[in-house]
């Protein structure tokens, strides 16, 4: 990682969000992998405070399951002022342990069904715990395929709640914004209560790094609803043998919101208005 006093070609906002990464810690109980995984909060304080980005919203990660321990402990440790968590849950949670959740600094839920074979909830869970967690403002984060989204967009149209779509809706890389869940997502959008994460730049190409094709599609997004996206640099890049620079990763915050303003609204007031910061 670049250290210098000013690493990027532009100018961080004040304020600036990560707005999508994992704390794994494996100091708490897991399913075996978290070590291989390992990313604790310590660890990211260091990147955050290199990256000047001094708020994160923090995911739960797949080796804890409906555990969200570790995201509670992160979310205290970098300061609640500063740091919200998505939590994954299924539908035996109880309405206290959704309190607690709440009062933990939780804004959200992740169902993460992208790959059935590791999935640990079912989106048949989301409509009904969106309707619980309408009262505490919560967001449901959609981690699904292109594919999966168009299956399942009569249910989703019909979410209470604020609904965020995960990596960019992981449209087929290939066709990019081409794809037809790109419409369903700008139709979502359209719609006023959808926020889209621009993040996973690895995870959205054929071309590989630099990531242009993903870059096409995260330009494409921004510009169609720059006050409906929100960026992420999926830290500790989990999926990736080889992991990508942190300051190559959020250097695309030039290319993919080009002016001023289009990075204050991603970085800044759009995380602000979608996790209460």
């Amino acid at each position: 990682m670049n250290s210098s006093e000013h690493p990027f070609s532009f100018a961080m906002p004040e304020n600036a969000c990560n707005s999508h990464l994992h704390i794994i810690d494996p100091a708490f109980p897991n399913d075996g992998k978290a070590e291989a995984q390992r990313g604790t909060v310590e660890e990211y304080k260091a990147v955050a405070a290199a990256l000047k980005l001094p708020r994160a919203v923090f995911v739960q990660a797949k080796p804890f399951g409906t555990d969200n321990a570790c995201l509670l402990d992160a979310i205290e440790k970098f300061g609640a002022k500063n740091a919200v968590g998505i939590a994954v849950v299924n539908h035996s949670v109880t309405d206290a342990e959704l309190e607690r959740l709440n009062a933990g600094g939780v804004k959200g839920l992740r169902f993460s069904v992208w790959n059935p074979k590791n999935a640990v909830v079912s989106f048949d869970d989301c409509p009904p715990l969106s309707e619980r967690c309408a009262d505490m403002g919560w967001n449901m984060q959609l981690h699904m395929s292109a594919k999966q989204y168009l299956e399942h967009a009569d249910v989703i149209r019909k979410l209470k709640g604020k609904i965020v779509i995960d990596h960019m809706g992981r449209l087929d890389p290939a066709l990019g914004v081409k794809d037809p869940a790109y419409r369903f997502i700008c139709e979502m959008i359209d719609r006023g209560a959808t926020w889209v994460k621009l993040s996973g730049a690895y995870l959205n190409t054929v071309a590989g790094r630099p990531w242009n094709d993903a870059t096409a599609t995260a330009v494409a997004l921004a510009g169609f609803a720059p006050e409906r996206v929100v960026w992420g640099s999926d830290w500790p890049h989990v999926t990736e043998k080889v992991k990508p620079d942190e300051t190559e990763l959020a250097e695309l915050i030039a290319t993919w919101f080009p002016t001023e303003r289009a990075r204050r609204l991603a970085l800044v007031d759009n995380p602000a208005e979608l996790y209460g910061f």
